[in-house]
């Protein structure tokens, strides 16, 4: 079930409790990830960006990021993210034993994994100011070389 049909403190901000959980989960998955999943349809660097947290901590929301390590072609980056997506979503069992170790609580939060593309899009916004400042800088500079000869 998603968080937005469980929560009943909808705009409110997050309790301690479901911060201090958060974190945790956030500090587990991230570790899971990295040093326990030898999975090889994991690569590139994957990142926890967010989690949130229903309030009964029965639910948790886990936001990832995957960033590839090298520059391939769109449609091969885009498999190489789904292909990651789908290992940790087929991990999530084990990822949430790991959790349940971790926590001193009496329920474990079952973890939902979402992709966030936010820092993706981000990115991709910096290289084209990037682009355009440079082809920017790249005009006027034209520009004052032909008043210079002038």
């Amino acid at each position: 079930m998603p968080l937005s049909t469980n929560l009943q403190n909808v705009g409110k901000m997050p309790s301690r409790r479901q911060e201090k959980v958060a974190r945790i989960v956030r500090e587990v998955v991230s570790s899971a990830i990295s040093t326990q999943l030898s999975d090889p349809r994991i690569v590139g660097i994957v990142s926890v960006t967010r989690v949130e947290m229903a309030p009964d901590l029965r639910a948790a929301e886990v936001y990832l990021s995957i960033f590839e390590s090298s520059e391939s072609k769109d449609q091969k980056i885009e498999a190489d993210r789904n292909k990651t997506f789908s290992a940790i979503n087929h991990a999530r069992s084990f990822i949430q034993s790991l959790l349940a170790d971790r926590l001193e609580s009496k329920f474990c939060p079952v973890l939902h994994f979402h992709s966030d593309e936010n820092y993706r899009k981000t990115m991709e916004v910096i290289n084209l100011i990037d682009q355009v400042s440079s082809e920017f800088g790249e005009s006027s500079e034209q520009e004052s070389s032909e008043e210079t000869e002038d």
